[in-house]
């Protein structure tokens, strides 16, 4: 008689001491939990031994992306249901339980073992980035990282990101209603005023991902731009879409680390989504950087997301799948941090903007282009790579949403020795 799923949610329940939130659907057919639940289907047992040999987060995530678990039902209500139990990061759930000495945690590993069989886990799946050797954010190792994240091919980023090709943060300041090209458009216009950009003004956007930044500041503003990537195919792509719009005399695009600029003093920088890739230990370099790069009463505009500060800081640890699966290496840093270090690097911060709400509009109209073109997004990389896209932006739209993490502007300025900063007198007054 088939009974996996009854046995699943039996395990699950003793072991949460509280009903489970979602309904499972099992590979023998059985299903047991809330009728009116959204489903999580476990299509194999394999399933199972990913869990028994990897609890938890990663476990879970290398089972998806494999596709032996999938979701039957609205994948937000799913995640937010199961999100108290695996993806809360406080203090208080880090704690509450220590597997090995949990007599629970012994007793639900025996059942699962029962179910599963006591066979060594599957090798994990091809999407997942090696374990790396040797100290973080050195330029070869960050360059491997974007290079992961970044180059799997550009058709497959059209698919989701929509013809602005941003990815970043959109502007949703007509409303959630606007298209997201719309809000893209506002997004980096809204930028362009910040750091009062005009005619002849020389603008280093560093990581210039596909080039819209670069394009809207040179076409709408007559900025002279240099874009910096490590991604080849960012590059090539920026490229041929600056020489579509005639714009090669007023854009450069080179493959570089922002630690190699040398060809300063800029008037502007924009740094939008990037910061994110710089890491803690290299993160007061990435400001001392910028602020040379800059010229006396020059702008900065770091476009960066943020997690919520820790009660010991010593505590805080990358997440897992994001590592292994989407940003190698990727840091968050809570906001008064990098607020902190661009003033202690000398940069007067005159502005801080939040837009948390703004990135779950945007993480939601991309779940809804991958969803909306799943095959043709399948064909251009694989299975995998798009599977891990839609969990990780899904998550990542709930946690915004709840505010596990957030994204803010932050304008800061070289203000010269005299103190004449050239902001306007008012703040949120940007003027064309």
């Amino acid at each position: 008689m088939a009974d996996a799923a009854l046995r699943l949610t039996t395990l699950a329940e003793e072991l949460l001491g509280a009903p489970l939130p979602v309904r499972i659907r099992a590979w023998d057919g059985s299903e047991s939990g809330p009728p009116d639940a959204p489903t999580l289907i476990i299509r194999n047992r394999r399933a199972l031994r990913r869990l028994l040999w990897k609890p938890g987060e990663l476990g879970l995530a290398r089972a998806w992306v494999a596709g032996e678990m999938d979701v039957d039902g609205d994948l937000y209500a799913l995640l937010d249901r199961l999100a108290g139990l695996i993806w809360e990061r406080g203090a208080d759930a880090k704690d509450a339980v220590h597997p090995v000495r949990d007599p629970l945690m012994r007793a639900a590993a025996r059942g699962l073992i029962q179910i599963a069989g006591p066979w060594p886990p599957p090798a994990p799946p091809p999407e997942e980035i090696r374990r790396r050797q040797g100290a973080l954010h050195t330029k070869r190792r960050d360059k491997a990282a974007i290079s992961h994240h970044y180059d799997v091919g550009n058709d497959f980023y059209e698919l989701v990101l929509g013809p602005s090709m941003v990815y970043s943060c959109a502007y949703w300041d007509s409303g959630p209603g606007f298209s997201l090209e719309d809000a893209q458009r506002d997004k980096l216009d809204l930028i362009c005023r910040k750091l009062a950009l005009k005619e002849g003004v020389r603008l280093l956007d560093v990581g210039c991902g596909w080039g819209s930044m670069a394009i809207h500041a040179a076409r709408e503003y007559g900025a002279r731009v240099t874009g910096i990537t490590l991604s080849k195919e960012q590059a090539a792509y920026a490229r041929k879409r600056i020489a579509e719009e005639g714009l090669t005399d007023r854009i450069e695009i080179r493959v570089q680390d922002y630690r190699d600029v040398r060809d300063g003093p800029y008037d502007a920088i924009s740094s939008i989504g990037m910061a994110e890739h710089v890491g803690s230990v290299q993160y007061r370099q990435y400001a001392d950087d910028l602020y040379a790069l800059l010229r006396p009463g020059g702008r900065l505009l770091n476009h960066q997301i943020a997690r919520r500060p820790e009660k010991d800081e010593g505590e805080y640890r990358i997440d897992e799948f994001i590592d292994a699966y989407v940003f190698p290496d990727g840091e968050l840093a809570p906001l008064g941090r990098t607020v902190a270090t661009l003033e202690e690097a000398g940069f007067e911060v005159r502005d801080v903007e939040s837009i948390r709400e703004h990135y779950a509009l945007t993480l939601r109209r991309w779940v809804t282009n991958l969803e909306e073109h799943w095959a043709e997004a399948v064909r251009s990389t694989s299975a995998g790579r798009a599977r891990v896209w839609r969990l990780y932006m899904a998550a990542s739209a709930l946690s915004f949403e709840h505010n596990k993490i957030g994204v803010n502007q932050v304008l800061a300025v070289r203000t010269p020795e005299s103190g004449a900063s050239g902001m306007p007198p008012r703040a949120r007054v940007w003027g064309r």
